[in-house]
């Protein structure tokens, strides 16, 4: 697209400057040409030039010092007509100088220095047009106090939608800033969800392996059948936590979505147990049906809680009675992973690791809550409540 060219700002004043003071002079010598006049321009070492000069070229800096720029031409007029000069068009710089202060003033305080100039300027020419013969000439006087209240209201305008159009600018500047912060809050939301996935999927598949390849180890010269089957379980483990790696990490790449396995959820927690049980755990299940069909986001952090806990009982408590109860309720899933220890209270999971700060992240996130400690007659249980609609996410 090309781009406009155009005069820089100081250049455009200064030639409107030149034009007014020209328009000022030429106008009342050409109005008044052939009339006689009270004081002509000439009087007083042609102090009637001087002001219609003066008046005229200060516009070139209204911009910079509207204040100024308009006590200037308010004083040049207020003497120009006291001293009875002939009339004429003296008075367009003083009205670009109403219009500058409204529209580049301070607002409220430029208004009121205008509002105050044009009561004293109308009084002035009231005053000096008393004796003006014949009377139908007072008109231009009516005309100059209605021009100065016009630009004074047109300079107002135009200040109200610059304050306005910046106001615009400064809103979609702080909108664009919010949908940046929002977006690199979902980005790191996501970056979390993704290192909780890996961080229970991972775990859990090491904890079964770490377990099935010790008894392979201590039976493989024994009992070769027990043996193989431990080998078969390493097998389906990792083939397992392959696939839900693949399907964890595939948010990451541009891939279709179709052929993605989704994410774990309540439907896998029979095979889950299976897993367990294999690992050497005498795991129950209590489970309910629920009135309505669970949301996809709660079953999958269920899932990840009740797997992060068998994981937790695989590591640090060994062979053991596990009971896994699911009860879901009208407003909440409620999870509790019980296990019966070593016979004695045990110590619980060390809390500063990642398994339960994961674990109570993702009630956190759907706006629940996770307890998990050790049992007065010894185990540790993990209770956790999950809402069915979940409460704003929480980052």
């Amino acid at each position: 697209m090309k781009q406009s060219w155009r005069l820089p700002v100081a250049v455009q004043d200064a030639l409107l400057a030149l034009f007014i003071t020209v328009m000022q002079v030429q106008g009342t010598i050409v109005r008044n040409a052939g009339e006689v006049v009270l004081r002509p321009l000439t009087d007083l070492g042609d102090l009637g030039y001087v002001l219609l000069v003066v008046s005229g070229l200060v516009v070139a800096v209204r911009r910079r010092w509207p204040v100024p720029v308009f006590v200037v031409t308010a004083l040049a007029s207020v003497i120009y007509y006291v001293l009875g000069f002939p009339d004429g068009p003296g008075w367009l710089g003083l009205f670009l100088a109403l219009y500058t202060l409204a529209a580049y003033g301070d607002g409220r305080r430029s208004l009121v220095i205008a509002g105050v100039g044009v009561a004293v300027l109308s009084t002035v020419w009231l005053v000096a047009a008393a004796d003006v013969e014949p009377p139908a000439a007072i008109g231009w006087v009516y005309f100059r106090i209605g021009a100065s209240v016009m630009s004074v209201a047109l300079g107002e305008s135009v200040r109200s939608r610059q304050v306005i159009a910046a106001e615009a600018q400064r809103r979609a500047e702080l909108a664009e800033r919010t949908r940046e912060e929002e977006a690199r809050a979902r980005v790191d939301a996501e970056r979390l969800r993704i290192a909780r996935e890996v961080h229970d999927t991972v775990a859990h598949a090491i904890a079964i392996i770490n377990v099935q390849s010790g008894v392979t180890a201590h039976v493989l010269g024994k009992r070769p059948d027990v043996a193989r089957e431990a080998l078969r379980a390493i097998e389906q483990t990792s083939s397992r936590a392959l696939r839900e790696m693949r399907a964890i990490l595939g948010v990451l790449r541009d891939d279709d979505e179709e052929g993605r396995e989704p994410y774990p959820g309540l439907e896998q927690i029979g095979e889950l147990v299976a897993k367990a049980r294999a690992a050497g755990l005498d795991v129950e299940v209590q489970e309910s049906s629920p009135a309505t069909p669970l949301p996809s986001a709660v079953g999958g952090a269920a899932y990840r809680i009740v797997q992060e806990s068998i994981t937790n009982v695989v590591r640090h408590v060994g062979p053991t009675r596990v009971t896994v109860v699911l009860d879901p309720g009208l407003e909440a899933l409620e999870v509790r992973v019980t296990d019966e220890g070593r016979g004695a209270v045990v110590d619980p999971p060390d809390e500063s690791g990642r398994g339960i700060v994961g674990m109570r992240e993702r009630c956190r996130l759907l706006g629940g809550e996770l307890d998990a400690g050790p049992r007065p007659g010894g185990g540790f249980e993990v209770r956790a409540r999950l809402p069915l609609a979940p409460a704003e996410v929480r980052l």
